[in-house]
């Protein structure tokens, strides 16, 4: 099958762009593991890359530097192989005058893939490269891609740097994992077609990793599809979450203690909660990782309404680890098929409700779109007031605060059928609603927005109460 960049089109203009500046560029390429970084640079600049070196982990500098110099043989061709470099000065020194020596009109494109596995502790990899970039790289036609799995290491260290490199980033992609109109799309190029239901369905367990998704055969239903992928011996995403975290964050314990933590928690949990809860050293660190988590795309920071920054809540967001804590680590004995029966239980049913709304989070453009305010401010949050003697505690899935005076109510089913609403359901959602503007008071208009798979059936208890109704083909947009 021939390799077709799908999706991907903001980012390919903005790596296009650097290309064909008439000045040096330095791209930054920040994305988590398996999120197609290196397939987006290889596509976009085939045949246009003069070097490129990919990190490993885990192996010394010494290594490291005997890659560099076979890839730099590997792409100058000459008769006697380059000798390994003494250290990193050393190195960049080699490109300078393989680079002199051989006069090219059209602008030079250098790739470094996985920099913090090239960049450790005692290397002084980012000291050489902010040298070579303000001696040499940033005089001439040069376009330097940086890329890298782990999200935060990249911000703090290259975006955030204050020595050499500081100020020096001319363009920064971070590049997200595909939505559902992307999946729709990729899954298509690959022949695979699925009806939306059976794409929701794939998402809320893999979430939109071109690599995981790369494994979904057609003529396969979701729930064939996700046993074979997660649940038989050979299956891509069988151990996937063993390697996952270790593989972009040193000491990773408390980034793994932490997604266990919030994977428990539907209304996500504080800072301090988390400290409490989790066993989690206070101070600092706690924060760091956090930080690191979510600027990753693993977890997502929200306010909840009215709430100000010190309440932050964290919210466990990356599908795949949440689908691995719920089913997969302690039924990783099932049987091949056995996920089909499996999945028809009450904990499958539990799951696949906050797995929805985490999909409706990630899709909240798709879903302002539908409601026609693409255009409108609006800040979202979460809704969640603990029950007292006098009444009874609920939670808000999604508040829609917009700043034309109105408030969308978001309320999230996920059902495998077009859905109608019964009385005690109705009742429930009244009920909310009171409750909702008795708590904060609000003057504005409040919309019940009902979003499920399937249309709302009208009947004698939706009418008059809910506002708005959207199928899951709003995602799709």
């Amino acid at each position: 099958m021939q390799q077709v960049l799908v999706g991907r089109k903001l980012e390919f203009e903005v790596l296009n762009k650097a290309l064909n500046s008439p000045e040096p560029e330095m791209v930054a390429l920040i994305g988590r593991r398996r999120v197609g970084k290196t397939f987006l640079v290889r596509q976009t600049l085939a045949g246009k890359i003069d070097f490129e070196l990919t990190g490993e982990q885990n192996i010394e500098m010494r290594q490291q530097l005997q890659n560099f110099a076979d890839r730099l043989t590997l792409h100058n061709k000459p008769k006697i192989p380059f000798q390994r470099p003494n250290n990193w000065h050393e190195a960049f020194n080699m490109l300078i005058t393989w680079f002199d020596a051989d006069k090219k009109p059209q602008k030079r494109v250098l790739f470094f893939d996985e920099l913090p596995w090239l960049a450790t502790r005692r290397s002084d990899f980012l000291p050489a490269l902010g040298y070579f970039w303000n001696s040499w790289a940033s005089q001439n036609n040069v376009m330097l891609v940086i890329c890298g799995s782990a999200a935060s290491w990249m911000i703090q260290n290259i975006v955030r740097d204050r020595g050499g490199l500081y100020n020096r980033i001319t363009r920064r992609i971070h590049l997200q994992p595909f939505n559902l109109a992307e999946t729709e799309a990729f899954l298509i190029h690959r022949g695979v077609r699925l009806d939306r239901y059976q794409l929701l369905q794939i998402y809320m367990a893999l979430g939109g990793i071109p690599h995981y998704l790369k494994e979904v055969e057609g003529g396969k239903t979701a729930a064939q599809n996700i046993d074979q992928i997660c649940f038989s011996p050979n299956g891509l995403l069988t151990d996937e979450f063993q390697q996952l975290y270790p593989a972009l964050f040193e000491q990773a314990d408390n980034h793994i203690k932490i997604i266990r933590l919030l994977a428990r928690s539907r209304q996500g949990m504080t800072r301090t909660e988390i400290i409490e809860q989790g066993e989690v050293a206070n101070g600092g660190n706690t924060s760091k990782v956090l930080e690191e988590l979510e600027s990753s795309g693993f977890i997502t920071g929200f306010y909840a309404f009215g709430k100000k920054k010190k309440e932050m809540r964290f919210r466990l967001t990356d599908e795949y680890s949440l689908f691995f804590l719920k089913f997969m680590e302690e039924n990783n004995n099932l049987e091949r098929g056995s996920w089909q029966t499996f999945s028809q239980n009450q904990s499958w049913k539990s799951w696949s409700g906050y797995a929805f709304e985490n999909l409706a989070l990630r899709h909240l453009p798709q879903i302002k779109k539908a409601l026609g305010i693409a255009a409108v401010y609006t800040e979202s949050s979460s809704f969640f007031q603990r029950g007292n003697d006098q009444q009874a505690g609920f939670q808000i899935d999604l508040l829609i605060d917009r700043n034309d005076h109105a408030i969308n109510v978001c309320e999230l089913k996920f059902y495998s059928e077009e859905l109608i609403l019964t009385k005690a359901m109705a009742t429930a959602m009244r009920q909310k609603i009171a409750y909702f503007k008795a708590a904060t008071q609000t003057k504005k208009q409040i919309f019940l927005t009902l979003i499920s798979p399937f249309p709302l059936i009208s009947n004698e208890h939706s009418v008059g109460l809910v506002d708005v109704s959207l199928t899951m083909d709003a995602f799709f947009e």
